[in-house]
């Protein structure tokens, strides 16, 4: 069933799917690991980046359906392996989303002043909005998510534009300060900056022509280049090695212009974003959990909905789960970091993406699409190896799905749920819904 989005609407939110929160912390991160060469480590995930966009964009136009990556790894390699999939998705939302508000606090903290603890509350407290928002139902318009990218989008705009002529080429020395080794730990860690493009696959069902995925594809890809280069670039030559020491390092590029207003228009820009991708994110989740009860993955009381059909009893596990995390991170800051945070959920999308760009190996037609998506799967494979031992996470996840889908091969024929009729739908509309997929449907 095809939707209304066109390629403009398409594009922006591809691009907010994209541009998450780790755009506010991910170049600091790459400078801390490989210097001035994060440069090098940048242009190779963004050209990886063109291929993974093109494979999931015609995966998306031949195959229209809302379950995207999931659905199409149902297609090509069996249950088994969709419910795998699904849950390496579910897995990711609690590190994600602590990730996220820990970010945004900072940022917030940052431009007032506050001290640690106050930043802690501050991640608390959007955590809380997050998952309270979530419990309450998910009523965010469309169009306030492409409000919300547009700022974003901006934002970084002014960003580059402000920092750019004060980037001073004498800081790329020495260039490699930590070696190849540090460019391959550079790599893992933006990876997460180039996730979001199974957004085009996810939304495939709900563009008014399928060969308008390809277009929005093109158009976001454009975009997130441009930006992401940009801001590289600006990281690198403006702040240097100092990059690596500040955690909220678009406030630092912006730091020597004499605006009053540029530290608190990032402040509140990267909250707001913080929230209403963590929202839609948490959503998204908590429908997949949902979907791999149905499937007897997970246990069958996390299928029951409320009445209105919103899938409380998810939302509270993830809940439960964003909060073990962030007391993790409260209790040993020294291990469970940001940085540590981001490389667990850039693991598990690694490997999520591995399975997505296999399945297009497998299913598209033509040698030239194959070929894309094969030497798309090569890299990518490449990365999750450098996410070295991250790569536990999705291996006990794996092998826990695999336990109980042996203990429970058959899964019920009629889902137990107090939901109403559109909620069984969702459920039934793969084991995994992206956030924009389900924004879209809201629109």
């Amino acid at each position: 069933m095809t939707g209304g989005i066109g390629t403009a609407r398409g594009a922006a939110l591809c691009i907010g799917a994209v541009l998450g929160p780790g755009v506010l912390v991910l170049p600091a991160m790459a400078v801390r690991a490989a210097g001035p060469a994060s440069l090098v480590a940048w242009a190779a995930l963004l050209c990886v980046s063109a291929l993974i966009a093109t494979s999931f964009a015609t995966l998306g136009a031949r195959y229209p359906d809302a379950g995207g990556v999931a659905a199409f790894t149902q297609r090509a390699f069996g249950d088994r392996a969709a419910a795998v999939v699904g849950c390496w998705l579910y897995a990711a939302v609690p590190a994600g989303v602590v990730a996220g508000a820990i970010a945004g606090a900072r940022y917030t903290s940052a431009a007032v002043g506050a001290s640690q603890a106050v930043t802690a509350a501050m991640a608390v407290a959007l955590l809380a909005a997050v998952y309270a928002a979530n419990l309450v139902g998910l009523r965010l318009s469309a169009r306030v998510q492409l409000g919300l990218t547009g700022v974003l989008v901006a934002l970084l705009v002014v960003v580059v534009t402000m920092a750019g002529p004060r980037v001073d080429v004498g800081r790329v020395t020495p260039f490699a300060p930590h070696g190849i080794a540090g460019v391959g730990s550079a790599v893992a860690v933006l990876f997460t900056a180039v996730c979001g493009w199974e957004a085009t696959a996810n939304l495939s069902a709900e563009f008014t022509h399928p060969r308008q995925v390809r277009r929005a594809a093109g158009v976001s890809l454009a975009v997130v280049i441009a930006l992401y280069a940009g801001l590289a670039v600006c990281t690198v030559g403006v702040l240097g090695d100092g990059a690596g020491d500040t955690a909220v390092p678009l406030m630092r590029l912006l730091a020597p212009v004499d605006r009053p207003w540029a530290s608190g228009m990032i402040a509140v820009a990267a909250v707001l974003f913080t929230v209403a991708a963590s929202v839609t994110f948490v959503a998204a989740g908590a429908r997949a959990g949902m979907s791999l009860a149905r499937h007897r993955v997970l246990p069958a009381a996390l299928a029951v909905t409320a009445r209105d059909g919103e899938p409380r009893r998810n939302v509270t596990v993830q809940a439960v789960g964003a909060a073990i995390v962030a007391l993790a991170a409260a209790f040993v800051p020294h291990v469970v970091t940001v940085e540590t945070l981001m490389r667990l959920f850039a693991a598990l999308l690694a490997c999520v993406t591995l399975v997505g760009l296999a399945a297009a190996v497998r299913l598209l037609p033509l040698p030239r699409q194959r070929t894309c998506a094969a030497v798309a799967a090569l890299a990518v494979a490449v990365v999750a190896a450098l996410s070295g031992a991250f790569l536990l996470a999705p291996a006990a996840v794996a092998v826990a799905v695999m336990l109980r889908r042996r203990r429970t091969p058959t899964p019920p024929t009629d889902p137990p749920s107090a939901g109403t009729e559109k909620a069984r739908q969702d459920a039934l509309s793969g084991l995994h819904a992206h956030p924009l997929a389900v924004l879209a449907r809201l629109r």
